[in-house]
């Protein structure tokens, strides 16, 4: 998969996200890919949510990596 094509596959997962996030007031944004690692930002209500490191990876990088297996790990840098 070429990066190009890895992008578009990490957006239609954060797409499969979003929705659950904007229910509870919160959203997400790619920041970047660099070597298999994605860079994500949590905003709205995300943001100070005490669960939200668990949604980071129990939602969000588990929908990622069913949409693109080579990625490593999703990091939040809000």
């Amino acid at each position: 998969m070429n990066a190009e094509e890895l992008q578009i596959n990490v957006e239609k997962a954060l797409d499969e996200i979003r929705p659950f996030l904007e229910s509870d007031g919160g959203n997400i944004s790619l920041i970047s890919i660099d070597d298999n690692i994605v860079k994500v930002k949590l905003e709205g209500a995300c943001v100070g949510c005490n669960v939200n490191q668990m949604t980071l990876k129990n939602g969000v990088e588990a929908t990622i990596k069913k949409h693109a297996p080579q990625i490593q790990e999703v990091i939040d840098v809000s």
